[in-house]
């Protein structure tokens, strides 16, 4: 059986983007079952036995068989090998797909993240309003480039792959704004992504857990 670890609680602005959620809609649009260990911030995240799965005591980590894996990237490529709904069998369409998972991780969510930590952590402090429209303006750059390179297509290779679950959940962090409406093009395609009954089933899975354990 497939664990996947992942926070009991985390702040409401934060619901919908823990990056367990990209390893659960590999999984969901993979058809394979997984049970879910909850940790808690603190404590549980700081434990020796946890630093053992996850050395930064932070999430997802994935056990399955006696293999652990940490990273959101690297899990969903392993899940993704295990299924032609995430990774295409041809070789070449197999490699452009892993080529958008790096993409969305180390050219899209660099700039983005960024971005988030002024809005969300540092709105008030004068450095990150001074830093802010800077971000900004590097986050619209690889929007526009990105959008560019969607054209017409219904996903970044035509069929969806582990590079549209990546960079959909890589887009989804800038939700406190207006950025990705700016470009029609990708909100389309957010938005397609995000109506996919497996991403569907991800996030009410996640939101889940974040009830339960406030009940």
């Amino acid at each position: 059986m497939i664990t996947l670890y992942s926070y009991r609680w985390v702040p409401d602005f934060a619901r919908g983007l823990v990056r367990d959620l990209r390893v659960r809609w590999a999984l969901e649009e993979a058809g394979l079952d997984y049970q879910e260990w909850l940790i808690g911030l603190g404590d549980d995240q700081n434990s020796p036995a946890y630093r053992a799965c996850q050395p930064y005591g932070q999430v997802p980590a994935y056990e399955e068989g006696g293999l652990v894996l940490f990273e959101s990237g690297a899990i969903v490529l392993h899940i993704g090998e295990k299924s032609e709904a995430l990774l295409p069998a041809e070789p070449k369409a197999r490699a452009r797909a892993i080529c958008w998972l790096f993409s969305a991780l180390n050219t899209i969510e660099p700039p983005i993240q960024r971005l988030a930590e002024i809005d969300l952590f540092h709105a008030e402090e004068a450095w990150a309003q001074a830093m802010r429209p800077e971000a900004e303006v590097w986050v619209k750059k690889r929007l526009s480039e990105l959008a560019a390179a969607l054209g017409d297509k219904p996903y970044l290779e035509g069929e969806f792959t582990i590079g549209d679950l990546m960079m959909a959940t890589v887009l989804q962090i800038l939700r406190h704004t207006d950025l990705v409406a700016g470009e029609p093009r990708l909100q389309a395609y957010l938005e397609r992504c995000e109506a996919r009954p497996a991403f569907q089933r991800a996030l009410r899975d996640q939101l889940a857990s974040f009830e339960d354990q406030a009940a």
